[in-house]
């Protein structure tokens, strides 16, 4: 062996369950109760803490090529390691040039390929100009290339991905539908927050938030119902990202019932932080879009998580740079983003799981298996089955944090988590056997270029059963479903 874990405590649907992982060439080879007369190169003692497949950030901007003064990939990989992940899927839109093409594709891969610390997938995307200039044939290629999904704006992004129109947007489900990707839309109604934006801010209204109130609920709503609507119509897959409101979650659900191919996640922010109290605050270093909103959207979002509405969970990790796009500027002219993947893993444990308002099965699965299957890269990642990539977050459920903004390892010094005490937190993390972050020895022991390029495996559904071939201990091939995976000893 490669890597001996021993004494992991690893989640057999409710419970955890003590054993030793094997590990080889990077991959899980089996679970054994002792590990008296197995040779391996290094043996790492768990310490009975809890043991989980890697978990996934889906949704990240990691800022390059072409925005390293907001922040790098090396460094976000950095922090994303501390927090807890194995591996993250990054947006299209925040890269000069962004993703639309296969040329583009590659332009970004070749960029940061030698700076990644964590391993990574990507998004694909496609804009209104796309529609307009008639290049809608850059779809197949960039499917070609492994891209897990495609990417679509109601409301700008930056200047190299401009935004759709209700037209443009049902001509790019209209293209997509066929390769049966996901389309993640950013989903709020560009008219309504242009106009009471404009407006609040010539009535004088400087307050942070002015900002949330611009942008209310109805925009979301407005959104959805009409992503909704195309998806019915095309029966393309849709993925609300991050969503933000009560409304959202119940136009999901009920979606969900009538057979539309929905999903949905949102992010800590959503869950922990309401606008009044961190808008006034933070200020412009609460400001994201969409944006803050109350109390009991946060619960109704931890009910959604619970019941299976809301899917998974991404951080939607945008960091800007503090003195010239967050500091000095007033709400309206600040720039919308936070840095947040250092902190989802954290938050999801200790208001999640400790608190009793997620199952260990259901922490599992909206930090990592559910975006693995939706994205086609499980059970290479999001699993521990045999044959699946050796990435593991370790949790001491004990230990007691607090989130300090001067201490993250991100570019961005900001988090508007910050003085937020935890109880519990990822202590080592593990991506296919490889310590790259050990809370307790050395902090980041990983060097940038470790983190590999993960393509699409298959296309996947999280409303269908999987089925899929692993191997078992003596490497013959089983096909393994989701039905029977209770009995099968994996996750």
């Amino acid at each position: 062996m490669d890597l001996i874990m021993k004494n992991a405590n690893i989640p057999q649907g409710d419970r955890q369950v003590l054993t030793n992982i094997l590990v080889n060439q990077g991959t899980i080879v089996g679970f054994t109760n002792s590990i008296e007369g197995i040779e391996a190169d290094e043996i790492f003692d768990a310490q009975q803490n809890l043991v989980v497949p890697g978990c996934i950030d889906p949704h990240t901007h990691f800022m390059e090529p072409g925005f390293s003064h907001r922040d790098t990939f090396d460094a976000a990989g950095r922090s994303a390691a501390k927090g807890g992940l194995t591996s993250h899927i990054d947006m299209p839109c925040t890269t000069k040039p962004s993703v639309r093409s296969r040329e583009q594709f590659h332009e970004k891969l070749n960029s940061i390929k030698d700076k990644a610390v964590i391993d990574y997938a990507f998004w694909g995307g496609m804009t209104g100009e796309d529609v307009r200039e008639g290049l809608l044939h850059n779809i197949q290629p960039q499917v070609d290339e492994g891209v897990v999904a495609f990417k679509v704006y109601m409301t700008p992004s930056v200047p190299t991905f401009p935004p759709v129109s209700d037209a443009e947007m049902l001509e790019i489900f209209r293209h997509v539908a066929p390769t049966d990707l996901p389309i993640g839309v950013h989903a709020e109604n560009l008219d309504i927050c242009t106009f009471y934006s404009k407006k609040l801010e010539s009535e004088g209204r400087e307050d942070p938030v002015a900002w949330s109130e611009a942008r209310g609920v109805i925009a979301e709503k407005t959104a959805i119902e009409l992503i909704l609507s195309f998806a019915e119509e095309t029966d393309a897959r849709v993925h609300v990202v991050h969503m933000t409101s009560k409304k959202g979650v119940e136009l999901v659900r009920e979606a969900k019932k009538r057979g539309v191919k929905v999903t949905s996640e949102t992010c800590p922010q959503y869950l922990v932080l309401n606008a009044e109290e961190a808008m006034n605050k933070w200020g412009t270093f609460a400001k994201i879009a969409p944006p803050l909103r109350g109390k009991e959207d946060n619960e109704a979002f931890w009910q959604g998580l619970a019941d299976g509405t809301v899917d998974f969970v991404g951080t939607d990790h945008a960091p800007y740079n503090i003195e010239t796009e967050k500091k000095g500027s007033t709400i309206w002219t600040s720039f919308p983003g936070m840095p947040g993947v250092e902190q989802m893993v954290p938050i999801l444990v200790s208001e999640g799981l400790n608190k009793g308002r997620l199952s260990l099965s259901r922490f599992v699965e909206v930090t990592s298996r559910n975006a693995a299957i939706h994205y086609g890269i499980y059970p290479k990642k999001g699993a521990m089955e045999l044959g699946s990539d050796a990435d593991f977050t370790v949790i001491d459920l004990e230990r007691n944090y607090t989130i300090d903004k001067d201490n993250v390892l991100t570019e961005a010094k900001y988090t508007p988590f910050h003085g937020m005490d935890l109880k519990g937190i990822p202590v080592q993390t593990i991506v296919r056997g490889k310590m790259v972050y050990n809370a307790d020895d050395g902090g980041i022991v990983s060097e940038p270029g470790y983190g590999k390029y993960v393509e699409r495996q298959s296309i996947q559904r999280l409303d269908r059963e999987l089925k899929y071939e692993t191997e078992n201990t003596l490497g013959q091939k089983v096909d393994v479903t989701d039905k029977e995976k209770q009995f099968t000893g994996g996750i």
